[in-house]
């Protein structure tokens, strides 16, 4: 049989030594070590805010409100003209359902 599918383990040179990489000094190790913490707190973080709907809920409503706010500012006629639109609207729907809602009863 032939050795030659076969590979050294992840880390290992073929003549059983283990392959050490990087740094060997025992500060840069321990600064290593720090900076991996401070990234995976920083992962992790990032994982629990991307996971917290109520409060990516609330910055969406708040950006909305912000939004909303600063139109108005900058053209409050236009907001108002858009607003009594939107009432208009609604209030002729509401009028038109109830008017086909009675002539369906007399049939």
């Amino acid at each position: 049989m032939s050795d030659a599918g076969t590979r050294p383990a992840e880390g290992a040179t073929g003549n059983g030594v283990p392959d050490i990489s990087g740094p060997t000094d025992v500060e840069s190790l321990k600064a290593e070590i720090e900076a991996t913490r401070e990234q995976l707190g920083q992962t992790v973080d990032e994982l629990s805010s991307r996971l917290d709907v109520p409060a990516r809920a609330r910055e969406s409503a708040a950006r909305a409100k912000d939004t909303a706010v600063e139109t108005y500012r900058e053209s409050p006629p236009l907001v108002i003209g858009g607003a009594l639109a939107l009432v208009g609207l609604v209030v002729g729907l509401v009028v038109w359902r109830k008017k086909r809602a009675t002539r369906r009863r007399k049939r």
